[in-house]
């Protein structure tokens, strides 16, 4: 019957696999562009598809019939997922590849699952302290090791020289991502999902318009804009990412809590290995090994 179908679960691996198509486009496009002009392009173009998507489906380009609750919550979390939280991720995936920052952003569903017991009294079994420890065990797995082959889009040493660097902001990204996700379930409630991810992407928008206005960037991100390739890197990575999967994401935890969605949503690191490998980025054994064991730890935090 329609009412058994785990809609939440569904929405939630859906997600997974936009996420892991957007984490290939975008780290193309962030190596010819840099993270800090890809992130405003590629949300300015994810702003693009959910307002069309507004027009035809609610008949509203713009969340304009969003209450001043909801606008407040949604935009904090868009100012700490999309803005810090992706801010550290894109440069993450610069840094140590998409293989590695895919798998970093493992470590948000713990997070993700510590921050919704604490403020939205969601339960924590007795399974949720071993799929913590399991998670953490399997990534740690893949950062200590030495990669089988460095990606190939990384300069010689470069993957050395930053990987420390790229770990750190791997990890806080995926902080930025558990808290954000939290905070939009506490001002969405029952408001359209994809209207909630124009609130917290036009905040996003905001705070990236004025730290490029600040550190006096502006010039190149003009320059950003006039490189084709990357246009099309970041356009591909937008529609799966901000539009497909944040806006499934948020559809997923209206049907679950959040730390059952982001458990699924945490897949990703898996799917992105095949293609990461057939882009050079070919992980040793224990990494592999590491990676299924971070992702098993995720499926068990809220295995009663």
């Amino acid at each position: 019957m329609p009412s058994d179908l785990p809609v939440g679960e569904v929405l939630s691996l859906l997600t997974a696999c936009c996420f892991a198509l957007s984490v290939l486009f975008f780290s193309r496009a962030g190596e010819r562009i840099g993270s800090l002009n890809l992130n405003p392009i590629r949300l300015a173009i994810g702003l693009a598809f959910l307002s069309a998507y507004g027009t035809f489906a609610r008949g509203r380009p713009l969340p304009t019939d969003a209450s001043a609750d909801a606008w407040g919550w949604l935009s904090l979390s868009g100012l700490v997922g999309l803005f810090a939280g992706d801010l550290f991720l894109f440069r993450a995936l610069i840094d140590v590849g998409p293989r590695l920052s895919a798998l970093l952003m493992s470590l948000a569903p713990p997070i993700t699952a510590l921050v919704g017991y604490a403020f939205l009294d969601e339960r924590l079994s007795s399974n949720a302290l071993l799929g913590i420890g399991l998670t953490v065990v399997g990534v740690c797995m893949a950062v200590l090791d030495r990669p089988a082959k460095p990606p190939a889009e990384l300069a010689p040493g470069s993957l050395r020289r930053h990987r420390g660097r790229g770990v750190l902001f791997g990890f806080l990204g995926a902080v930025g991502q558990a808290v954000g996700l939290v905070l939009s379930k506490r001002g969405m409630g029952s408001y359209d999902a994809f209207a909630s991810t124009q609130v917290r992407v036009i905040a996003a928008l905001g705070a990236f318009a004025v730290l490029l206005g600040l550190s006096g960037r502006a010039k190149g991100l003009v320059r950003a804009l006039q490189d084709r390739r990357a246009m099309v890197w970041a356009t591909a990575g937008a529609f799966v990412g901000p539009f497909l999967g944040v806006g499934m994401s948020l559809l997923a935890v209206q049907y679950v809590e959040t730390g059952i969605a982001a458990s699924l949503i945490a897949t990703t690191p898996i799917l992105v290995i095949p293609f990461a490998w057939y882009a050079g980025d070919r992980p040793s054994m224990l990494s592999v090994v590491g990676t299924f064991v971070a992702v098993y730890g995720v499926t068990r935090l809220f295995t009663d």
